[in-house]
């Protein structure tokens, strides 16, 4: 049996207190091709609820695309004009136990036969419906964007651990964005809207020291 070493959990911890929301990142610093696969890895092997991954990721390397989304992007001019690599990340609309993105998950990612009457394709149903109350469009979307925050902490800490610095963006105006990603072909406002934008690369200066509230102030033992 392998035995986690002290030096293993330092490691770790290491890297949550190296990661920092980088607001200016060097321009002439690229992330390595092996890096950038590692990271995209991490999103891409994240858990989702029922494992149906309601996502989907833009990568803009256009110099002219970045250009143009500083028009609804406030919060990610800084990305936009250093980041090695920066994303859009989108969060699939109307997932439900009968959409066909489900069946595509089920018969063409899982190798099973979809069935309306299946105990999983009920049992979501069930979630949905009964459990969370996702009754509307605006829920369902709600409830996938929630998902896509699970491989945007998975790549924020992938990248901490290689030494690459991230910045998460909530800053953009979702409708004008939306729009202008339609009229460029890069998405369809029927299946997809967008959740949030994150900037990875390497900063140009030291971080502030952390703070955080501590663990008392957070955490409740239940005995």
């Amino acid at each position: 049996m392998t035995m986690n070493t002290p030096e293993k959990r330092q490691e770790i911890l290491s890297a949550f207190e190296h990661r920092h929301a980088t607001k200016a990142f060097d321009p002439s610093k690229k992330i390595s091709a092996e890096d950038w696969e590692t990271i995209l890895e991490a999103a891409r092997l994240s858990p989702s609820s029922f494992g149906y991954e309601p996502w989907s990721f833009l990568l803009i390397e256009s110099p002219q695309v970045k250009e143009e989304l500083k028009e609804f992007a406030w919060g990610a001019i800084n990305s936009l004009n250093g980041a090695s690599h920066f994303i859009i990340a989108l969060a699939r609309k109307n997932v439900t136990a009968d959409s066909s993105h489900v069946k595509h998950m089920v018969e063409d990612v899982f190798g099973l036969p979809f069935s309306a009457d299946a105990p999983q394709t009920q049992m979501f149903k069930q979630f949905q419906v009964k459990d969370f109350d996702l009754n509307s469009e605006r829920a369902l979307f709600d409830w996938a964007s929630k998902q896509t925050y699970i491989p945007l902490a998975n790549m924020m800490t992938t990248a901490a651990l290689l030494k690459i610095d991230s910045c998460p963006i909530e800053g953009f105006n979702r409708s004008e964005l939306e729009t202008y990603l339609s009229k460029k072909g890069l998405l369809d406002t029927t299946e997809f809207g967008v959740s949030y934008m994150l900037g990875l690369g390497y900063r140009t200066k030291e971080i502030p020291l952390k703070k955080r509230q501590t663990t008392d102030e957070i955490l409740t033992v239940v005995e």
